[in-house]
């Protein structure tokens, strides 16, 4: 059973009967949730627990769905919902735009607009204000509330610090442009400990989840040692916001087995709202983000924050046997972020493992056929020439040209 299924199980039996649209999204007028969610402090702010990312939008015609968006948004304001995240390159460059046009409705003070520096697209010390005024521009706003170096690795620790970006950024804020400075990250424990030892940050944005709590394990996933990231902020005191909580989605998926496990504890909770309260009762957490795409998604996330309660030991132990089972079955720990892009092939590296993934959910054989063959024949991935150039942008460090040869080799086992 998958998300939508267990959506539609639940809202029908808490709320009665729901009004789908022909794609079976919720329409913004249905009222199904009365309430406010839950709120955690930061600093003397109550910011809402769950928070919206702006990157996995509803799209129409390739770009933001802006009317669906503003439903999505609409709903969360008026349920609470004020964080809101978005980045340069989020729908190529679009999501910013969005965001400007969905909350410009919106009294400035109602709400809090976090943004991120394109750290790998600065050109030099000049290029840093002149992208950070575009960006106060596409939001239509004056200032941000919170202001990240976005997705701190090795390679953009060394621009951080020859541009002199946290000195900038700093100005920006004794400016009034920025009310708090952080950085979202994608390296190394060790490298964490440099980077909050070598400024005074507000906040920091990690990516925790259970999947990627410990930094293996017997399987052989990747992991990025959330558990001791997330010890070494802590024990700093810098606050803070959780991305990737569902693992691109996997945490909402799962596979049958993993959700049975759930569902015979709990039979009206969607699999991504245990994974939800599990990183939102870490004391240190005071945002969490969930990039949502329909408005089924944002009904389940609210529905989950109103009536918030921290997992129990023996719930912790159920989803913990659940995502181990989850493993079990190889998936890819690809979260669909799209940072691969620009394969010089042009393979769709994300379609590629997410096709690769739903067979390992299901195991149904012709449905991945089907897929594979779907894709154009000079884009599929036995055509990787194994340039590597996808690497070093993939935050998960997946060795690509390895897994897209074993989706090639899944195809030829099964076409046989």
């Amino acid at each position: 059973m998958n998300r939508r299924q267990f959506l539609k199980s639940a809202l029908f039996t808490t709320i009665g009967a729901i009004v789908l649209s022909a794609s079976k999204k919720v329409t913004a007028e249905t009222k199904k949730v009365i309430g406010k969610v839950y709120t955690k402090k930061f600093k003397n702010l109550d910011i809402s627990a769950i928070g919206f990312g702006l990157m996995r939008l509803p799209t129409k015609l390739g770009d933001p769905d802006v009317s669906a968006t503003q439903a999505m948004v609409d709903y969360a304001m008026e349920h609470g919902i004020n964080y809101y995240d978005t980045a340069w390159f989020y729908h190529g460059g679009k999501s910013e735009l969005t965001a400007g046009k969905v909350l410009k409705k919106y009294p400035r003070n109602s709400y809090y607009l976090a943004d991120k520096l394109p750290l790998s697209r600065l050109t030099g010390k000049d290029s840093v204000l002149e992208f950070f005024n575009e960006q106060l521009n596409r939001c239509q706003v004056d200032y941000f509330d919170f202001y990240l170096a976005h997705c701190i690795n090795e390679s953009e620790w060394k621009t951080v610090k020859e541009y002199n970006i946290y000195e900038q950024l700093s100005q920006k804020k004794k400016e009034g442009k920025i009310k708090y400075l952080g950085f979202s990250f994608h390296a190394t424990p060790e490298l964490l400990e440099e980077v909050i030892s070598t400024y005074e940050w507000d906040f920091v944005q990690l990516p925790i989840n259970l999947i990627d709590w410990e930094k293996t394990d017997s399987s052989g996933w990747y992991g990025v040692n959330a558990k001791k990231q997330y010890e070494i902020v802590t024990k700093a005191g810098i606050p803070v916001v959780v991305m990737n909580p569902l693992k691109g989605g996997q945490l909402s998926t799962l596979n049958s087995k993993a959700v049975e496990l759930l569902k015979r504890e709990n039979p009206e909770a969607s699999p991504s709202s245990w994974s939800l309260r599990y990183v939102a009762s870490l004391e240190n957490v005071f945002c969490v983000l969930s990039g949502m795409t329909e408005m089924e998604h944002m009904v389940d996330n609210v529905n989950t924050f109103i009536n918030f309660k921290p997992l129990t030991e023996k719930e912790q132990k159920i989803l913990s046997n659940a995502i181990a089972v989850y493993k079990s079955s190889g998936a890819i720990t690809c979260t669909y972020c799209k940072y691969c892009d620009g394969c010089p092939i042009g393979i769709d590296i994300p379609k590629n493992f997410n096709i690769y993934n739903e067979y390992k959910s299901d195991n149904k054989k012709d449905k991945f056929i089907a897929a594979y063959e779907g894709i154009k024949e000079e884009n599929r991935p036995d055509k990787c020439i194994s340039c590597g150039i996808c690497k070093p942008k993939c935050p998960q460090k997946l060795d690509i040209p390895n897994l897209l040869k074993e989706v090639s080799d899944l195809y030829k086992k099964l076409k046989g």
